[in-house]
């Protein structure tokens, strides 16, 4: 970086602009911009917890109109997983017991 590269923290907009924390000390006139991501949460801003996000969620489907899952369906679907999982496992079985040699008499 030359001596004249000044670092100001900011915030990537939606719409492609940019909000700087704080005014550049640089002249004004043409300047070149490059974009790296923070990886540290916003000083200014309190990390959030996975309660409000999934509240944001929430009010974010509740708002398009999106009514959530029932209670019922999620049952319906964790049971379909459980059969699926099983029948998964039992085939692997009857392919183990059909690989496996048996054992050998005492003669062998």
């Amino acid at each position: 970086m030359s001596l004249n590269t000044v670092i100001v923290m900011g915030t990537l907009k939606a719409d492609g602009t940019l909000e700087l924390d704080e005014r550049p000390s640089l002249a004004p006139g043409r300047v070149r911009v490059a974009i790296v991501p923070s990886r540290t949460p916003d000083a200014g801003r309190p990390r959030q917890t996975i309660s409000d996000v999934l509240d944001e969620i929430r009010t974010a489907q509740a708002a398009r109109g999106y009514p959530g899952r029932s209670i019922e369906e999620m049952e319906a679907d964790e049971a379909a997983r459980r059969a699926e999982d099983e029948e998964y496992e039992e085939r692997w079985r009857t392919l183990w017991n059909q690989t496996t040699p048996a054992p050998r008499g005492a003669d062998g």
